[in-house]
Formats: structure tokens, C-alpha cells, sequence
């Protein structure tokens, strides 16, 4: 071991990823509260869309307060997290 830390990294569609230890939740985009979550974060400049245009198919809630938009389904990130 060289004793430098590597965050555990998980794609999120297009090439597109976050460390995994900084995801606190991944949620549908569908309700009300969390309509209102992405335009807060979008209006405080804390919004990252990685969904290349596409529909917004997950919202992945950061521990540093920043909200990102996938493409991919939540149960795909899921997925994905607990294969790491």
C-alpha cells in the first residue's frame, strides 16, 4: 500500500461519476419535495446535471450539499454502490 487514500468511484451514465462515500441518499425525481430540492440547489448554484440532456431518472443527494441529476435509474446506482 502507498498510503495514498483512493476514493471508491460509481458511475452515474455517460462517463459521469461520484465518490461513494460522498452519496447520502439516491432518490426518484418524481415527487413534489424533491421537485422542490432541485430547484433549490439549482437556484443556490449546487446543482450538477450529468444526465447529457436525457430525462432525469435519479437524483443523488451529496453530503457536501451538491444535488446531481442522472439519467440512470436509482435502482441502477444502487446497484452499482453495493457492488463496490
Amino acid at each position: 500500500m502507498n498510503g495514498h487514500y483512493q476514493p471508491v468511484m460509481i458511475g452515474i451514465g455517460f462517463g459521469n461519476s461520484v465518490r461513494l462515500s460522498g452519496v447520502d441518499a439516491v432518490v426518484n425525481p418524481d415527487s413534489a419535495p424533491v421537485k422542490r430540492m432541485i430547484q433549490e440547489s439549482r437556484d443556490a448554484g449546487r446543482l450538477v446535471d450529468a444526465t447529457q440532456g436525457r430525462k432525469t431518472r435519479s437524483v443523488i443527494v451529496m453530503s457536501s450539499g451538491a444535488v446531481v441529476l442522472s439519467a440512470l435509474q436509482p435502482e441502477t446506482i444502487t446497484q452499482r454502490a453495493n457492488n463496490e
